[in-house]
C-alpha cells in the first residue's frame, strides 16, 4: 500500500504539478523577455566571438604571411596576394552579413528605437562607415568588457541546455519507473525525484541568471555592439583606402592592414555595397570547382588517393574497383589517355617505382592538406557540426583553402598523376611478385 502510494503522488507530481515549460515560456514573453530564445541568442554570441578572434593580429598575421602562402592555394587558386586577402576578407564579411541578419530579426523585438533599426544602421554603417549610436567599441573595451560578458552568456546558457537535457532524461526515466511499477523500483523512484527536484532548482536559478531571463533589449545590444565592432575591424585591417577612416583603437598593437597595398581597396566606394561586393566576389567563376559543385566529391577522392599513395601495397582489387567508381568522367577520360600506349615492360624498372613513390608524396604532401580542409569546412558548416561546435572552438578554415575556388583543370590533372603513379605501382608490385616470388618483391618494394 505505501507503494502503491507514493506511485499516485509521483504521477500526480508530473502530470498535474510537473516541469511545464509551455507556460513558463508564456510568461516569457508576456514579460517581453528572451525566453528559449536565449539559445539562438547565445549561438549568435558564439559566432560573433569567432569572427572577432579570427581578426586578432595574431590570426592576420598568418593569414598574410602563411595561409595565403600554402602550395596547395598557390598551385590551384591563384598566386595573387590581394586577390587571395580579397576572398578572405569576403568571407569574414559575408559570414558577418548572415549573423547580423539573424540579429536584425531579433531587433525587431526591442523597444529602444535604434536597435530595432539595426538592419538598416548596419548596412548604412558598411556602405558610408556612419556609428550614429556610437555602437564601434575599441580593442581594448571589446577584449576585456564585451567580448567577457558575452563568454560567461554563452557558458551560462550552455550549463542551462545540459540542465533541461538531463532534467528531462531524468523525468521520463521516472515515467517508465511509476508505469512499470513493482516494489523493486521503491529506492529508484525516490533517488530520481530527490534529483529531479534538484535538477529543477538548478534550472531555476540558470534561468534566472542567463539570457533566459534577459529582456531583448538587453540580449540585442551588445549584438549589435558587436556586429559594428567586427565590421569596422574587418574594414580596418583590410580596406587601406576605406573613405571613413576608423580609429587605431581597433588594433591591439597599432597593427595597420593585411593588404600589400591599396590597389585593391580602391573597389571600395562610398555607397558602393560593401557587403553585397563581398557576397559577390565568392561566387566561384566558371572553371572552378565550386561552380561545378564538386569540391566536396574531389576532397574524398583525394583522401581515398592519398592513403594509398602512403600504402599501395596494402590496396585490393576491390578498393581500386570503388576508387575507380568515384572518378568523374573527365578524370576517366585523362587517365585512359595517359595510359594508352605505355611499355609496361618498365614496370620491372625499380628505380623508375622509387621514382614513382617520391613523386606521389610530393603531390600528397600539398594536395592532400586542401582536401582535408575542404571536408573539415564542409562539417563545420552542416547542421549537425554547427550543433557540434556551438559551445566549442572552430577551426579556423577559410575558403579559399578549401578546393571551392580551385582551378577545375588543374585539380583533374593532379589526381589523374596520382592514378598513374598509383596503377604503376600496382602493376610494378605484380610483376615483381611473379618474377621474384613474393618475399623477394616484397623486399624489393621497401
Amino acid at each position: 500500500m505505501a507503494l502503491e502510494s507514493l506511485i499516485t503522488k509521483v504521477k500526480s507530481a508530473i502530470f498535474s504539478t510537473g516541469f511545464d515549460s509551455t507556460a513558463i515560456v508564456s510568461r516569457r514573453k508576456q514579460a517581453h523577455l528572451v525566453g528559449i530564445l536565449a539559445f539562438e541568442v547565445a549561438s549568435l554570441m558564439t559566432k560573433l566571438l569567432h569572427l572577432w578572434r579570427c581578426l586578432s593580429d595574431a590570426h592576420l598575421s598568418h593569414l598574410r604571411n602563411h595561409t595565403i602562402a600554402l602550395p596547395s592555394v598557390r598551385k590551384l587558386i591563384s598566386d595573387d596576394d590581394s586577390f587571395l586577402l580579397l576572398l578572405a576578407r569576403s568571407e569574414l564579411a559575408d559570414s558577418l552579413r548572415l549573423v547580423a541578419d539573424s540579429v536584425a530579426t531579433l531587433a525587431h523585438r526591442c523597444a529602444d528605437p535604434a536597435l530595432r533599426h539595426f538592419h538598416l544602421s548596419f548596412h548604412a554603417f558598411a556602405d558610408s562607415g556612419q556609428d550614429p549610436n556610437r555602437w564601434v567599441m575599441g580593442w581594448k573595451d571589446m577584449e576585456t568588457k564585451l567580448a567577457k560578458r558575452m563568454d560567461r552568456q554563452v557558458s551560462t546558457t550552455a550549463a542551462l541546455v545540459r540542465e533541461m537535457d538531463e532534467l528531462s532524461e531524468a523525468e521520463q526515466t521516472l515515467k517508465k519507473l511509476v508505469h512499470g511499477g513493482g516494489g523493486s523500483h521503491l529506492a529508484m523512484v525516490t533517488e530520481l525525484q530527490q534529483r529531479i527536484f534538484w535538477k529543477k532548482q538548478q534550472v531555476k536559478y540558470l534561468r534566472q541568471t542567463s539570457l533566459w531571463s534577459s529582456t531583448f533589449d538587453a540580449a540585442v545590444a551588445p549584438l549589435a555592439r558587436a556586429a559594428f565592432t567586427v565590421l569596422a575591424r574587418i574594414k580596418y585591417a583590410f580596406c587601406g583606402g576605406e573613405p571613413c577612416p576608423l580609429p587605431r583603437a581597433l588594433s591591439n598593437s597599432g597593427f595597420a592592414a593585411v593588404f600589400p597595398s591599396d590597389d585593391t581597396a580602391s573597389t571600395l566606394k562610398p555607397n558602393c555595397g560593401f557587403l553585397a561586393l563581398c557576397s559577390e566576389t565568392l561566387n566561384p567563376t566558371p572553371s572552378t570547382l565550386g561552380a561545378a559543385a564538386l569540391s566536396l566529391h574531389y576532397a574524398n577522392l583525394i583522401a581515398v588517393l592519398e592513403k594509398m599513395a602512403r600504402a599501395p601495397r596494402a590496396v585490393g582489387a576491390e578498393a581500386r574497383e570503388e576508387v575507380y567508381a568515384m572518378l568523374p568522367a573527365s578524370v576517366r577520360a585523362q587517365l585512359r589517355a595517359r595510359l594508352r600506349g605505355v611499355g609496361w615492360e618498365a614496370c620491372r624498372d625499380v628505380r623508375l617505382a622509387a621514382e614513382w613513390r617520391a613523386a606521389l608524396a610530393r603531390i600528397a604532401e600539398w594536395l592532400g592538406p586542401v582536401a582535408q580542409d575542404t571536408i573539415r569546412w564542409q562539417g563545420e558548416r552542416s547542421f549537425e557540426g554547427r550543433r557540434r561546435t556551438a559551445s566549442a572552438p572552430r577551426a579556423n578554415v577559410l575558403l579559399l583553402q578549401t578546393l571551392h575556388f580551385a582551378d577545375r583543370e588543374k585539380v583533374e590533372a593532379a589526381v589523374t598523376e596520382i592514378l598513374v603513379g598509383l596503377n604503376f605501382l600496382w602493376r610494378f608490385q605484380r610483376e615483381m611478385a611473379t618474377a621474384l616470388g613474393g618475399t623477394a618483391g616484397a623486399a624489393l618494394q621497401q
